[in-house]
């Protein structure tokens, strides 16, 4: 298997405030104008975004949410496993990877809107993913998740929430 510190060097990967590692790699030079995005959007939006996003060994992402939906898809590396909390509270676990017949998928949609983490299934290697985001991801739309908040808000799911914040 290549190395993660391989991937890091040649996929030209940097720090990602959620936790890991990413670099963007396609972002639409064509935009959607404010008049034709829903209210929750603050300005225009770019078709769609894509990037390279690694987690090793005991990294995670932390719980964040996105205005727009987020498409992961599995390359590399140990299966990767999403946490997601709807909006309405309830609690699901997708995993990502390339064994479909032990129920691992190869790609999955993140509604908006939806609380999410992402965690490295064998901590003793990495998962490579991209992540695809349409309308186009801004730092505007991405909100992390305050543990405070998060267990105020949903209560029932305070120990996963415990587990994948960092206040």
């Amino acid at each position: 298997m290549i190395q993660a510190s391989t991937l890091v060097k040649k996929l030209d990967l940097q720090p990602h405030p959620e936790g890991g590692y990413f670099k963007e790699v396609y972002r639409s030079d064509e935009l959607i104008k404010i008049q034709g995005l829903p209210e929750r959007y603050s300005s225009e939006r770019c078709f769609g975004t894509s990037i390279y996003y690694m987690l090793e060994g005991e990294q995670f992402s932390a719980f964040h949410k996105l205005q727009s939906d987020e498409t992961w898809h599995f390359y590399l590396g140990s299966p990767i496993v999403l946490h997601l909390i709807s909006s309405e509270g309830s609690y699901s676990k997708i995993v990502l990877g390339k064994n479909i017949t032990e129920d691992e998928i190869l790609q999955y949609t993140i509604p908006k809107e939806t609380w999410f983490s992402a965690e490295v299934k064998d901590r003793n290697t990495y998962s490579l993913v991209g992540c695809t985001v349409a309308p186009g991801f801004d730092f505007k739309d991405f909100q992390f998740g305050k543990r405070d908040e998060l267990m105020k808000l949903l209560p029932s799911q305070s120990d996963i929430i415990s587990k994948f914040t960092r206040e």
